[in-house]
């Protein structure tokens, strides 16, 4: 069996993510090693994503250690993965996927309805805050970043009323307990591959591919696929406010997508079936862009949208 080094941020979840695959590696034979690396997204804690603009900014100095050698494989939040895999690289596997939806996060309150008039919520997605604006435009949404545990201590020191986590973090790190409401995706569309990981090797690396093929999960290769061409026709990533939520329905994909402004004033929601996961996304994609979504992202880009595009 083969010795592999997985290179994983620090983070508690990026760390069970990892430590999950390094576990069902270990299950099929394989010598396994873990190597932390701090990314662009690790040091900037104290502005929001969507000011930070970079492209990768949680990949990048993980894919320089995959192409120096240093690791074999990467483990990464799918979510985290820009569309666009940079040259030089495969995802080999997507696993199968835990619950995509969004969470309600709060001591005292059971619901998103149940918060008081201008509620202090936490969120740094733009996605989320304009999805939180269109249901209660009276909410005080403010910036929240840093690690689970962070988030938490924030709430529980009274910084906010509530905040909004990704229900597969608090599956993953076990705190259902803390999680009021599971947020349904026709209220709060979630992000393009939410909940599932990419594994990403060196493209060629054949003998790496061979080991890892297993963590593939059909299913998940599927919706995540189309959510993701979703998101490159709309030219957007996890910083902006587009929403992508796919899932199989008698054999066949049904998508569903969201663009809308970040005060929450439009919003644009499309929804279809397909069997083609990269003709779906990029379908209904298109749809949003000419009912409105290009003037939408056009204001949030500061600039024209005329071919899909990274921030």
């Amino acid at each position: 069996m083969a010795r592999l080094r997985i290179g994983s941020r620090g983070s508690q979840l990026a760390l069970w993510q990892a430590n999950h695959i390094a576990t069902l590696l270990r299950e099929h034979g394989h010598e396994i090693t873990l190597e932390i690396i701090k990314t662009t997204g690790d040091k900037i804690l104290d502005v929001s994503l969507a000011k930070v603009g970079t492209k990768g900014m949680f990949t990048k100095e993980i894919e320089e250690a995959l192409a120096d050698g240093r690791v074999d494989l990467a483990v990464h939040s799918l979510k985290d993965l820009p569309t666009e895999v940079t040259s030089g690289f495969h995802i080999v596997a997507i696993t199968k996927r835990e619950n995509p939806c969004d969470v309600l996060v709060a001591k005292r309150y059971a619901e998103i309805q149940a918060l008081p008039h201008g509620g202090r919520i936490g969120t740094s997605s733009l996605r989320r805050q304009a999805q939180l604006k269109v249901l209660r435009p009276d909410l005080d949404i403010q910036p929240l970043r840093g690690n689970v545990d962070t988030r938490l201590r924030k709430l529980e020191s009274g910084e906010y009323d509530a905040i909004i986590l990704a229900a597969a973090g608090v599956n993953r790190l076990g705190l259902t307990a803390l999680a009021k409401q599971v947020i349904p995706a026709d209220i709060m569309c979630p992000a393009a591959g939410q909940g599932a990981l990419g594994i990403e090797i060196r493209k060629g690396d054949h003998n790496t591919e061979q080991h890892l093929k297993f963590l593939d999960d059909s299913s998940a290769r599927r919706t995540t696929t189309c959510e993701r061409a979703l998101l490159s026709k709309l030219g957007g990533g996890c910083q902006v406010p587009i929403g992508a939520f796919a899932e199989m329905r008698s054999g066949l994909i049904h998508l569903r997508g969201v663009v809308a402004d970040p005060d929450g004033s439009r919003i644009l929601r499309e929804s279809r079936d397909g069997d083609n996961p990269l003709r779906l996304g990029n379908d209904v994609g298109e749809a949003l862009l000419r009912r409105g979504g290009n003037a939408i992202l056009q204001d949030v880009y500061g600039q024209a949208i005329t071919a899909p595009q990274q921030p």
